[in-house]
């Protein structure tokens, strides 16, 4: 099962890296991540999409809040969110296919945000299903190189960190 966890932590040199070797220790594979700061400037938050099982997210857990920069670790699994991620799409586009391009990215409210005289690169939002299914359709165009963010997420409603 995968889990989207949340963790705020205190913004300082070396915490990303902290908590990235207490995966790396222990075997565990970090799927997706992101970090950046809160609305203190003080906290940064790292939102993570591991996969495993109650077992393995318990673990995780109380790993994380043995690091002393580590505030609040919070797993998203039974909370209702809003999730995001980014891409960055470079499409092989002759100037005979960019109208058949276009109207592709159009669909998914996707953005050409530049333009060459032989590639495009396309900008999309979204939960991870629909830039799958994006990048699904741009491949029979000829991906010449794609980047993703990791996802980002807040819980709906009043609820916060």
């Amino acid at each position: 099962m995968k889990h989207i966890i949340a963790v705020l932590v205190e913004n300082k040199p070396r915490v990303l890296a902290r908590v990235a070797s207490l995966f790396a220790r222990r075997g565990y594979n970090i799927e997706s991540l992101a970090v950046g700061p809160t609305q203190d400037p003080n906290i940064s938050r790292i939102t993570l999409v591991v996969t495993g099982n109650e077992h393995v997210l318990e673990q995780i857990t109380k790993q994380l809040y043995k690091l002393i920069e580590v505030i609040k670790v919070t797993d998203f699994s039974e909370t209702p969110v809003v999730d995001r991620e980014l891409a960055l799409i470079k499409v092989h586009a002759p100037s005979n296919l960019r109208g058949e391009i276009a109207q592709t990215a159009e669909i998914f409210r996707a953005r050409i945000v530049d333009v060459d005289e032989e590639s495009l690169i396309i900008e999309v939002t979204g939960t991870p299903d629909k830039i799958d299914a994006l990048e699904q359709l741009l491949r029979k165009y000829g991906i010449i190189e794609m980047t993703r963010t990791g996802r980002i997420a807040l819980a709906r409603g009043s609820q916060s960190l």
